[in-house]
């Protein structure tokens, strides 16, 4: 067996790598940790946090994480909502058992709020149950956009006014707290220098869109309607976040009857298709992150990758 690339060891920076789904940046990561033994890879997925949910995530196989250990996957129950704040402290507590045990960290993950979270140290506010769940009895989420706007025009300027997710829950702090959402901390568009080394994988847009699609028809190969089947069948039932998730959702409303099988994949498809470029969106704002581009295969990445690991490290 070849001897593994030597590191060094003194003020370490962790090394986070990140893009919109179906980029590749896992398969890069694993490729990572079977170079570098002393790797262990945490998971920024903020649907890879729940049991269960395994084809439907991408979620690394079985095989994958007996071979590299992972941290922060199937961490929850489907029956609850996962929060950041929850994967703020997993995330800092596993960052610190690894590098305790003289491993090095590996960040990887799509959930930009979450990356942010731990990179930045973002002060996470409470929940606020009783304002949430006056909020979540209106279905308008534009019009709850609309009330966030007048009451923290900054945070409603940060997001999509059909983002229910993120427009709920800003509009929960805001009310419950009695202070903006867009308050807490340096906020989202703070760009502070951190111990992390962000590394951003891109592909061109039409070759995101032709992994998408083709990764759904694996997925159903795999197994992912019946994935769904058993989720949506669970007696806990499901909370809000998986039920809303992409491709579970579509794929519930195909199973409920609501939608043909292929309506529901060109619908996942397609809603897939807009998320990425939000991700990317998302990700472009962070001047800190240091992209590497490839015309069709993300491995074509993998030298600079090294080169990134190596002075992290």
């Amino acid at each position: 067996m070849p001897s593994l690339p030597s590191l060094k060891s003194d003020d370490p920076e962790t090394l986070v790598i990140l893009g919109p789904t179906a980029s590749g940046k896992s398969s890069l990561a694993m490729a990572l940790a079977r170079t570098f033994d002393s790797i262990e890879l945490i998971s920024a997925d903020s649907m890879q946090v729940y049991r269960g949910m395994d084809i439907g995530t991408a979620k690394p196989s079985a095989a994958e994480q007996a071979e590299v250990r992972h941290h922060v996957i199937d961490v929850a129950d489907p029956s609850q909502d996962y929060t950041v704040s929850a994967f703020q402290a997993a995330t800092n507590a596993a960052i610190a058992d690894i590098r305790g045990r003289g491993k090095h960290p590996v960040m990887v993950g799509g959930t930009g709020l979450y990356v942010q979270a731990v990179v930045n140290a973002l002060e996470i506010p409470q929940q606020f149950p009783d304002v949430r769940a006056d909020i979540d009895a209106n279905p308008d989420t534009e019009a709850l956009h609309r009330q966030l706007a007048e009451l923290d025009p900054v945070a409603a300027g940060r997001m999509e006014p059909n983002n229910r997710r993120r427009v709920t829950r800003a509009l929960e702090v805001t009310l419950g707290a009695g202070r903006p959402f867009s308050s807490f901390g340096p906020g989202i568009d703070a760009y502070p220098p951190v111990p992390f080394r962000q590394i951003g994988v891109r592909l061109p847009r039409d070759r995101i869109n032709e992994r998408i699609d083709g990764r759904y028809l694996e997925q159903l190969e795999q197994g992912f309607l019946d994935e769904v089947d058993a989720l949506r069948l669970r007696p806990e039932g499901l909370s809000r976040a998986p039920r809303q998730a992409l491709g579970y959702k579509e794929l519930i409303e195909h199973l409920e009857l609501r939608l043909s099988l292929a309506e529901a994949l060109d619908l996942a498809r397609h809603r897939t298709h807009r998320f990425a470029r939000r991700q990317e969106r998302w990700f472009r704002r962070d001047p800190r992150i240091t992209w590497l581009e490839a015309d069709t295969n993300p491995m074509d990445l993998f030298a600079d990758l090294v080169g990134h690991f190596k002075q992290c490290n």
